[in-house]
């Protein structure tokens, strides 16, 4: 699968990226093919580690020079907070990285982004949001045994055993992994929840609802 040309606005300072939309041939007549419509997904609103505030690695990440061939899906295990805003989401940020930094030893964020209990997106490990959205490359992460070179890991923010997520990270999680998917030429069917490799409960009742996921993510992808 090719992976589709978008034009992307960086905004400086903020460096907050906005939604792109992508470059598809008309049809004879003027009209745009249904399938090219149905499959071509905008770029969401994603922070950059310096919007948000991240300390540098620790020592440099390392560049997979291959695509990932699928997305892994976490919860913090953060208790949920009832704060949604865009500040708390960049709070959110900054305290997985210490953990992950401080408590685990290692160079950076574990996982390649963030998703927040009021839908907000962001960088996790630095590099990871170039590498999407040049969709050739992947920075390598830390957040699943056995997959962090060949697989995308999303964390949610919050804890899931019992409670299901708010509907902003549902939908947010929808659309980033349609994204995700788009860009590096990923099938839906290809998204999965930690457990599935590794001996944890994350990512909770996301886990019993990939199923619902999938379906959703394709039919975003058309």
């Amino acid at each position: 699968m090719s992976v589709p040309v978008s034009r992307r606005s960086v905004l400086r300072g903020a460096v907050l990226l906005g939604a792109a939309a992508g470059a598809t041939a008309l049809a004879p007549g003027g009209d745009l093919p249904a399938r090219a419509v149905a499959a071509q997904i905008d770029q969401p609103v994603i922070a950059n580690c310096a919007t948000w505030g991240a300390r540098p690695p620790s020592s440099p990440v390392s560049l997979v020079q291959s695509r990932p061939n699928k997305i892994i899906i976490h919860h913090t295990a953060f208790p949920n907070s009832t704060d949604y805003s865009l500040a708390q989401a960049y709070a959110n940020s900054r305290e997985i990285q210490d953990l992950h930094m401080d408590g685990n030893g290692w160079l950076d964020s574990g996982q390649h982004f963030t998703n927040s209990r009021g839908g907000y997106l962001t960088e996790g490990r630095h590099g990871s949001l170039y590498a999407l959205l040049h969709g050739q490359t992947m920075v390598q992460g830390a957040h699943c045994v056995g997959q962090n070179s060949q697989a995308i890991g999303i964390e949610n923010d919050g804890i899931y055993l019992d409670v299901q997520p708010p509907q902003a990270l549902w939908n947010s999680l929808i659309t980033f992994c349609a994204f995700t998917c788009q860009q590096y030429g990923i099938p839906a069917t290809q998204i999965y929840g930690h457990k599935d490799f590794n001996d944890t409960q994350c990512p909770g009742l996301l886990h019993d609802r990939l199923p619902e996921l999938r379906s959703a993510v394709a039919a975003r992808l058309g």
